[in-house]
Formats: C-alpha cells, structure tokens, sequence
C-alpha cells in the first residue's frame, strides 16, 4: 500500500515537535521544553482542525501533514512521551490522534485512513504505546479515548489480544498473528486485568471502559480468542475483577459476565463456561452478596447455568444438592423489585427450574 503522496503543503511543524518531545526524555526535564512542546502540539491541532479565529488547513495540507508523520515516526513518538506533557499538550495531542487517525483523503474508497492503515501493517507499536499510557495516570485520559476510537477496526483488537512484546521490542505484526497459539499472560492485554483490579478510580474506569470495547466488539475475532485461551481468562477475570475489593469493578465484571455468556457469538465460549461446577459456585455465592446490584448482575448469569438444557454432571449435582436452599432462598430474592417484570418472569422460570430436580441428598 502506498502511504505517501507528492501533495505540495506546509508540513514543517512535524520534526521540530518530535525534536522537542524526545527532548522531554532528557534528565532533567526542562519546563521549557515541556511549554514548547505543548505550544506546537496546539499549533499543530489547529492546522487540523482549526478555532474559532483560523479555518482548518486544506484536505490536500492535512495529507501532506499526514505524510510526514508517517516518514517521521511521529505518531510513536507522540504515544511514547504522551505522559510526559504538560496538560494542555495532552489534550491536544488527543485530538491530533482522533484527527490523523481518522482523516481520509476526499474522494478516497479506502476503508481506513492512510495513518491507520500505516499503523496496523508498518507500525504496530504505536499502539501498543497507547495501551501503555495506562501505565502513567497523566496519560490515561487521551490514550483512552483514542484507543476507544481506533479499537473499532479489528486488525487493532486483534493486536492488542495477541501482542507479548515487552517494552521496546518490536511488536507483533498483523500478518504474523496465530489464532490458534494460546496467550502467555503476559502482553498488553492481561495487563488490563491488574490495571482495572489495583488502579486509581479514574484509571480503573477507563481501563474497564476500553477492555469492554475489545471484548465485545468483534464477534469474528473473540471468540474465538476467548476459547483458545479459555481457562487462562476465566482465571484472570474471577481471580482479578469478579474477586475485586471494588464494589464498582465488581458489579461492571460480573454484568460483562452475563453480557459475554448470553451473546450468541460466544455460544462455545458459554457451554465451557457452564459446564464447570466452580463457576457455579462463584456464582451462587455472589447471590448472597450483601450489595443488591452484585447479586441482581449475578442472577443473570446463574439463570444461564440453570436454564441450561444440557447440564453437566457436576452442575447437576451442585444444584440437586443445594435444592432445597435455593427455592427457600430465591422466591424473596431481591423481592423489592416489583416493577421489573422481566426479572420476576425469569425468576420464577428458574424456580420452576429447580423445582424440577430431584430432592437433593
């Protein structure tokens, strides 16, 4: 694919802001050149996008912008010392992201822009660089927002689930990429897990935010994903996020939980995962947990063990010998909802259920 085009514009802003974000790196790190760096950044968003006193630059200058970009490695630059700029510069840099990432030339039949096309085949890293500005609290806000962006092309969910570069070693490539090779725990992906557990509110939010995006966006892709590394990400999830001493973490993974399970592109993902009798056991403990909205989420997905035509045999017998507790437990649970007559449908399909099983032992 060619990249690079003979559009004749002003473009000359690019290399003295890379030059001045690889400055940032330098020890110490000048106010200076932190001010610099943040002024040109919003030079640079205008050009793009224009204010409210200047007209946005020409298609034609955009892609010449874009164009220099590519042949300078800004875009990398950009994600790599995103953290380290002032947050004026931050945010400016936000929008330059959305802006290049999106910009395709007028007239163009191309699917994805030229930057986002180059950054897939050619320069993978730069998004492993954004997943990475979790890392860095200064940083999480505008990685965030452009990787909720980008993360809708699957080619970018793909290298996020299946990247295990480590810091400055070159990322996986779209064209390398073994759907059936089992994950090692260890890319850009599983670090979501720990970040959403253990990170500040904000962090953690947005974290969960762009790790819902993957997950549930690409039915091509993830499930598939999700059955080849079956027990590793169930581990993870319960042990991590179901298990999480946040109530918030908690109740958004396990209502994911049921979102996974009852999507029709997941049904292997759902017979494995019901087919375990400590799933149900994880299950039905949260039920009695003592926050109604954590024991509304996990009803959806214990309904789904239930109502399961083809139990296995260890869920069969969890449930026969819980049976009696259960229809002693359930008709008053979460009784107050009164209002919500799907929940009360269902709840009592699920009565009917296990009425049906024999008395347990």
């Amino acid at each position: 694919m060619a990249f690079f085009f003979r559009t004749k514009a002003k473009s000359d802003i690019v290399k003295p802001t890379k030059d001045l974000l690889n400055r940032l790196w330098q020890v110490p790190k000048l106010q200076k050149t932190e001010e610099e760096a943040a002024k040109m950044l919003g030079q640079m968003k205008v050009l793009l996008v224009g204010n409210q006193e200047v007209e946005a630059a020409s298609p034609e200058q955009i892609l010449n912008l874009v164009n220099t970009m590519i042949q300078e490695d800004f875009l990398y630059v950009l994600a790599h010392s995103l953290h380290l700029l002032p947050f004026e510069g931050r945010k400016d840099s936000q929008t330059i992201f959305c802006t290049i990432l999106r910009f395709r030339p007028p007239g163009s039949t191309a699917e994805i822009s030229p930057a986002l096309a180059y950054v897939i085949d050619e320069r993978p890293e730069v998004i492993i660089e954004l997943c990475r500005g979790y890392n860095h609290s200064e940083s999480v806000m505008p990685c965030g927002v452009v990787l909720r962006e980008i993360v809708k092309n699957e080619d970018v969910a793909q290298i996020i689930l299946c990247d295990e570069s480590q810091e400055n070693e070159a990322a996986i490539r779209i064209n390398m990429i073994d759907e059936n090779k089992p994950a090692s725990g260890n890319g850009v992906f599983w670090d979501f897990f720990p970040c959403i557990d253990k990170a500040a509110f904000e962090v953690s939010a947005d974290a969960f935010s762009t790790f819902r995006e993957i997950i549930t966006k690409h039915k091509s892709i993830v499930p598939k994903y999700l059955s080849v590394n079956f027990e590793l990400f169930f581990e993870r999830y319960h042990s991590q996020l179901i298990a999480s001493n946040s109530y918030v973490t908690k109740r958004q993974s396990i209502k994911l939980l049921g979102e996974i399970l009852l999507d029709r592109a997941n049904y292997a993902v759902m017979t494995a995962y019901v087919d375990r009798g400590k799933h149900l056991k994880i299950c039905m403990n949260l039920l009695r947990h003592d926050r109604k909205m954590v024991q509304y989420e996990s009803f959806h997905v214990f309904k789904v063990f239930v109502a399961n035509p083809n139990k296995s045999d260890e869920v069969v017998r969890i449930l026969t010998q819980n049976r009696d507790r259960l229809l002693k437990f359930l008709p008053t649970f979460l009784d107050d909802r009164t209002e919500d007559d799907q929940f009360n449908d269902e709840k009592a399909f699920i009565i009917r259920q296990i009425e049906l099983l024999p008395a347990g032992a």
